[in-house]
């Protein structure tokens, strides 16, 4: 069963993540860049015209040329205010995700507190690359990515957090201790999966394929991007921003979640509830807040 968050807690949480998107929207614009809202956030604004109730984060997606300019922005402009978080940026980090961060917060995950990679309160960012248009050529380079993707989340968490209880879990749970041991007396080092991972998906940045996606996802066919379907693209509410999202986002939300204007069950709601949440944080901190 899931755990969900006090109301005040949430909507302190929801309102700050709020604020970052806000930002970032402002970066984009200035900027000329390119963005979606994808997964959980198309739900939501669709669904809901803003946050699922429950939910507890902001997804985006970027082409990478549009997402390499605006870290350099954020890096360059918004140094007092955010940090990049990433494989690239603290080797502890086990996904190939990137998170936009408000400083002076921290928000770490049950899922990545043995990772001991410190990170504020954020939004989760999707680079988009080219993928092959060639049936057997795009399943080659989604399985090569997932496999590299998930060989990074186990050599830097011993022990990664699985919904599954009992034998089973405990199963899982040996094995993947048994990989991290290896890949750690291997020296196997997180930079060089990482590294592997990444020339995969970036296989085809200079030919003009058809499609682009995120391949090291929980599934490499869920953020899939038909680039003749993307635009125009679809300018819908979000607690009252304009947000950009793909023209055939509909499509894309029913590849990944079925009928998702279904209410789920109870038990079937996702939050990242977490190991720890501070909305006034220091190095150095160490009470629990907001739990």
């Amino acid at each position: 069963m899931p755990e969900f968050y006090e109301p005040s807690v949430l909507k302190r949480l929801q309102e700050t993540e709020l604020s970052i998107l806000k930002d970032f929207v402002a970066i984009c614009e200035a900027n000329g860049l390119e963005y979606y809202g994808i997964a959980g956030t198309g739900i939501g604004a669709i669904r809901h015209g803003g946050f699922i109730p429950w939910d507890d984060d902001i997804d985006i997606a970027m082409p990478r040329k549009d997402f390499e300019k605006m870290v350099s922005v954020v890096e360059r402009e918004y140094k007092d205010r955010y940090y990049i978080v990433n494989a690239w940026r603290d080797k502890r980090y086990p996904l190939m995700t990137t998170r936009l961060a408000k400083r002076g917060t921290l928000f770490v995950e049950n899922a990545l507190k043995d990772a001991r990679c410190p990170c504020g309160i954020f939004l989760d960012l999707y680079v988009l690359d080219n993928v092959a248009d060639n049936r057997i050529l795009y399943e080659l380079q989604s399985w090569e990515a997932w496999f590299w993707s998930k060989l990074l989340i186990l050599r830097c968490i011993p022990k990664p957090y699985l919904a599954a209880t009992g034998a089973k879990a405990r199963l899982i749970l040996a094995i993947c201790g048994l990989a991290h041991r290896v890949l750690k007396g291997l020296r196997i080092s997180p930079a060089w999966l990482r590294d592997r991972c990444e020339r995969v998906c970036r296989r085809y940045d200079k030919k003009n394929t058809r499609r682009m996606a995120f391949l090291p996802d929980t599934s490499p066919y869920w953020n899939v991007i038909d680039k003749e379907k993307l635009h125009p693209l679809k300018n819908i509410g979000f607690e009252g921003i304009s947000l950009t999202f793909p023209g055939n986002i509909e499509e894309m939300l029913k590849n990944m979640y079925g009928d998702f204007m279904e209410m789920p069950p109870e038990d079937k709601r996702k939050t990242h509830y977490p190991y720890r949440l501070e909305f006034d944080w220091r190095p150095g901190k160490r009470q629990k807040a907001g739990r």
